[in-house]
């Protein structure tokens, strides 16, 4: 039998690109899709010719119609840990799409709510897999640049109105037009590039760092400028083995899946024997070493099967009855998130915190 996946929310544009992985899986099928607002799904029925009778506009209804193995959920931030727990009075297991959750406490209710569940549990994070990253995290363990001792991140798009699921863009006019009313431009829905994309650097440097945490967070952003949130942020921690930064963007030249923008978006690793600069999908990494210090372009590494995406892994997580790992790992991710809190209050604050618990 097929793995029934549920698609619930479509807050995040993501939901799209997630429900065609589940498409296309050769062993899925689209169980169920709900959103509050019917008009919300429209693409989404016709691109997957999903049946009347698999669209609910009622959470409850759809998932004991459903029964789904799998629930995606794509609802805006600061109802991840309000869904995570209704999901798991279903029984179902969870992938939540990034980022993990609004605060670390809710990031707490939600793996306290699947735990109780039994069920599986896991954060998409969709530049988890892009190769060249999952390349620099090989040469990493295998020891390319000795001890890691900063990461330095740039994260950003255009915006998050400029583009739909599978990229499609949307006019500048639109976007404008949109802002006063999307979730994505409101404080209390969790919007704002730094809870968009510092979750992403957080994320993929703890998986750099082997699970290490920082003592302390520093950072600030430009707020205001007609929303109510920020569109750019830098945020510098303080590790054991010295500082590393983290900056986000909304309001890049160019969308880094078209054209990178510059500064590139992407990530540059300095170990104590080289260093690895690792951009957003590049088919090569440049590395330096001690034996080869001019800068030296490597092929990434192809995902292998299993590994392509993360409908893809998660349901393989569930067949083999295994742990997500990696950057999909909720411990991994509640560091992380923690990193984010901590840059939040620091912000707002205007000064350098202990990171938070």
């Amino acid at each position: 039998m097929p793995f029934r996946v549920a698609g619930i929310s479509f807050d995040h544009m993501h939901m799209g690109d997630l429900l065609r992985m589940a498409h296309d899986h050769p062993d899925a099928e689209i169980a169920g899709i709900f959103d509050p607002n019917k008009e919300s799904m429209s693409r989404a029925i016709a691109d997957f010719s999903v049946p009347g009778d698999r669209v609910f506009t009622d959470l409850d209804a759809c998932m004991e119609s459903a029964r789904p193995d799998l629930a995606i959920l794509c609802v805006n931030t600061a109802q991840h840990a309000d869904y995570t727990e209704r999901l798991a009075a279903h029984g179902v297991n969870v992938m939540v799409e990034k980022p993990f959750a609004s605060t670390a406490n809710g990031a707490r209710r939600m793996i306290a709510a699947m735990e109780k569940a039994g069920k599986l549990l896991a954060v998409n994070w969709p530049l988890a897999w892009v190769e060249s990253h999952v390349t620099a995290k090989r040469l990493l363990d295998e020891g390319k640049i000795g001890k890691l001792i900063e990461v330095h991140s740039y994260g950003g798009n255009r915006g998050p109105l400029y583009h739909l699921a599978d990229k499609i863009e949307v006019s500048r006019e639109e976007v404008e037009r949109q802002k006063p009313t999307s979730w994505w431009y409101k404080r209390a829905s969790g919007g704002g590039s730094l809870l968009d994309y510092l979750g992403y650097g957080a994320t993929l440097a703890t998986w750099y760092m082997n699970g290490q945490a920082p003592s302390e967070v520093t950072s600030t952003w430009d707020a205001g400028r007609g929303v109510e949130v920020d569109q750019h942020s830098i945020t510098v921690c303080r590790y054991s083995t010295g500082l590393s930064k983290m900056e986000t963007r909304w309001g890049t030249f160019t969308d880094p899946w078209t054209i990178q923008p510059q500064p590139k978006c992407g990530f540059v690793l300095v170990g104590e024997d080289g260093t690895i600069s690792s951009y957003d999908y590049d088919e090569f990494i440049t590395v330096q070493t001690l034996e080869q210090p001019s800068p030296t372009k490597l092929p990434v590494d192809p995902l292998p099967p299993g590994k392509r995406n993360g409908v893809e892994y998660v349901l393989g997580c569930i067949s083999e009855g295994r742990e997500p790992q990696g950057c999909l790992d909720p411990a991994l991710c509640l560091t992380a998130q923690r990193i984010v809190d901590t840059a939040f209050q620091s912000a707002e604050s205007r000064r350098t915190l202990e990171l938070l618990p």
